[in-house]
Order: C-alpha cells, then structure tokens, then sequence
C-alpha cells in the first residue's frame, strides 16, 4: 500500500508538575523547602529516514502523542523529562501547517529533522520559590502544556530519473526490464496506482533511482482524474524520459499524445517544460515504431530513442544517453548552486560592510 498524502494531529507532552514539599525530620529544626522540579514533556520530531519509502504508518493513526514528563517529588527529587516521540518520513516529505497552510520544512534529504511540536516545560518546585522573605513558599508551578499541530504530510518522490507517458506506453515494463523493481504490469491503462522506484546499476561507480510515474491523460494539470497526485511526483525528477507508444489501444496519434502530455507538464509548472527530456518509442517490435519515431525526431527536432523491453533491442544505448544527460544535469545544478551560494555571500559581505 503506498500513501503519498496524510494529515495528522501532532500533541507534544504537557510537562510534570513541581513538587511542593517541605523536609521533616528529626533533629532539623527549620528543615525548609525540597520540592523537585517537574520534567519537561516530550516533543514530537519528524526525521527523514533513509528506507522509508510510503507514509502508510499514517494512514490510520492521525493523531501522533507525546509523553508527559514526570512529577517533581520531595527530597529535592526532579521528576525524569520524557523521551521524544519520532516519527520516520520518506526523503522527499513536505511538512504542512494544516491551519495556516504554509509549508514548515521540505524534507528532501535523508537525516532532516523537524521538531513538530515542542513538549511542554516541567514546572517549578518550591525550592526554587525560596528566598530570604520567603523561607518557606508554599507554591509549586503546574507543568505547561506542551504544543498542539494539525500537520499535511505530502511525500514528492526523488528519483533522478522520470519515466512519464500516457497509460500503457511501457513504463513498468521498462523499469522491471532495467532493476530489481517488480511493478504491476498488464495490457490495460492505469496498472499502476502509484509510483515505483527501481535502482539501476551501470556498473561499480555509477547508478541512478528511476521512478515509474502512473500514466497520465489530457487535462491532468486541472485535475482531471489523479492528474495532480501524480504530476506532484514528476517536480523531484532530475531528468524525464517520455516514452510514447507506437499503436496506442485506443488508435490515438501517438505524435499527438506526446504533445499533450508536454501540455500538461508545462501547464502544471512551467519549470518542468524547460527540464531535460528524453524521447523514447517503446515497442520497437510493432509494425510502424520506425514512422512515428522519425514523425518525433521531426517534430521535436532532437534525439529519439527506439527501443523494445520485451527483446530488449536498443536498451544498453538508452541507458548510456540517460547517464550521459543525468550528469550533464548534475554539472550544471551544482554549477547553478555554487553561483546562486557565491551572490549570497557577496550579498552578505556588502550588507556588512561598514561606510
């Protein structure tokens, strides 16, 4: 089961009460004060975790709560703080505040953490209200109450590759052909319900996470059927791989399938129109996948890839030009990144610099 959307209610701990107490003893005159403090209650800290992969924890526990910290005892006793209550994210998980709807952390890489919600503070004992006019309080602070967040948690798959296509052009199929993945395949649209992602091994050094993104249809950018559920997840992808097939089930064009899928993209964030895109007629076995690859390479102007998952022909060179587009995409975000930190720190010197 993959769930990729969840709201939940995240309660941190309310914090232990202080102690109020006084020393009784025999032969101590005067004995005073020795109320403990309360500990503080525990908080609710999202972390990213490497190998989670779905939110389906969530998908029937909404409401996540912390403990309560422990009650301040006499003998200057502190009550013990609580543990913190973590909850395990996939890499790739936005953090929403549900009531003002505005994103608190996008947790992209694995090891991010966010604390949801902060537990409450322990309370004082009396010990800590004595004072030389006041040399024996008899008041304790109650413990606080700790923080209360309705959260949207929506999880944006990473892959640095992105198969993408009408439904039925071959995207499980050649991403079962190229890893260990073993995704739902059959000869209707819409097999698969969600994303699947599969690691693929060039050789010792060099491999990539491709995803599998469910088909998409006219009108997706509005919604139309589960466009947006699946659009979200294409915005990780480093590099798209647009596979079109020759003779689609419902004897569409497939040069104009192609367009209406670019439509789509372009219409759902612009960004992803200007993303690199590799063309890709999967079936090469079927009569006419010559002809519409070269009606592709016509109308896009650049390369096209032939290949069939089934035999296998044309698959080794696709997987070298990916390689070969993925690290050029990789040179030039880093490039993009270290200018962009580069302005910031002249920015920086310049805000700082004195007159």
């Amino acid at each position: 089961m993959f769930v990729d959307r969840v709201i939940i209610e995240a309660s941190a701990g309310r914090g232990g009460h202080g102690c109020m107490s006084f020393r009784r003893e025999k032969y101590v005159p005067r004995g005073g004060p020795n109320g403990g403090d309360g500990g503080n209650g525990g908080s609710i800290i999202i972390v990213a975790e490497k190998g989670v992969n779905s939110l389906v924890e969530f998908a029937h526990r909404h409401h996540i709560r912390g403990t309560n910290g422990n009650n301040g005892q006499g003998y200057g006793c502190h009550g013990a703080a609580a543990d913190d209550t973590i909850i395990k994210v996939p890499a790739g998980t936005i953090v929403i505040d549900a009531v003002n709807d505005f994103i608190l952390k996008d947790m992209a890489s694995a090891g991010d953490t966010l604390i949801a919600a902060k537990g409450g503070r322990g309370g004082r004992g009396n010990t800590r209200f004595k004072s030389s006019t006041n040399q024996a309080p008899r008041q304790a602070q109650q413990g606080g109450e700790g923080e209360s967040r309705k959260l949207i948690l929506e999880l944006k798959v990473i892959a640095d590759v992105g198969l993408i296509g009408m439904p039925n052009a071959g995207k499980s199929t050649l991403l079962s052909r190229l890893s260990a993945a073993r995704p739902a395949i059959a000869n209707y649209p819409f097999t698969t319900k969600f994303p699947n992602l599969g690691q693929i091994n060039l050789d010792l050094d060099r491999s990539f996470i491709m995803a599998d993104i469910p088909g998409l249809i006219e009108g997706a950018a509005q919604g139309v059927g589960l466009g947006h559920d699946f659009l979200k997840h294409i915005e990780r992808a480093g590099v798209l791989v647009h596979l079109v097939e020759p003779m689609p089930m419902d004897q569409s064009d497939p040069v104009a399938n192609y367009r209406a899928i670019r439509k789509e993209l372009v219409n759902y964030n612009e960004a992803l129109g200007k993303r690199p895109e590799m063309v890709v007629v999967t079936k090469s076995e079927l009569p006419g996948a010559q002809d519409v690859a070269d009606q592709l390479r016509a109308d896009n102007g650049g390369e096209v890839h032939l290949i069939s998952a089934a035999t296998g022909q044309g698959l080794p060179p696709l997987l070298n030009a990916i390689d070969a587009m993925l690290t050029e995409h990789r040179k030039q975000a880093e490039t993009a990144k270290v200018a962009t930190d580069g302005e910031a720190d002249n920015d920086l010197e310049a805000s700082t610099c004195k007159p």
